[in-house]
């Protein structure tokens, strides 16, 4: 019998508005990473009448990438999201363990028009910073 291995697939793409302002941070070793979340909203029909869900997920990104979410993106910004899911678990000081999951951004691009985003036509991508 041969041994059929399935696709490895782990791709996301989102469009939505950021929920709060980008956290910025340094790791020990000095490697910038930003936080964010965005909602979305999904409209459907049940019978004759249109209903309305919003969806949050949790965003992170990485090196330049993480620089330019902080400087330029804020609360209600609109952002175009590529990235893969990623799961963390961690323990709190109390023992309790803490599951996660998030985006991680590989790309994203800044919706917004507004003359301060001066690159919202740019479409950034983790990979291109790494090594800057």
């Amino acid at each position: 019998m041969t041994d059929l291995r399935a696709p490895r697939v782990n791709k996301v793409f989102l469009v939505g508005n950021l929920t709060r302002d980008p956290e910025l941070r340094r790791t020990s070793t000095g490697t910038p990473v930003v936080n964010f979340s965005i909602a979305l909203n999904r409209r459907y029909r049940v019978g004759g009448e249109w209903r309305e869900d919003t969806y949050f997920f949790n965003i992170v990104a990485w090196y330049r990438l993480a620089e330019l979410c902080e400087e330029f993106l804020h609360k209600g910004s609109a952002v175009y999201i590529e990235g893969e899911l990623q799961s963390r678990v961690w323990e709190k000081e109390d023992g309790f363990r803490i599951n996660s999951v998030e985006i991680r951004a590989s790309r994203i691009q800044f919706l917004d028009k507004e003359p301060r985003l001066e690159h919202s036509d740019a479409l950034m991508d983790d990979e291109e910073f790494e090594n800057t």
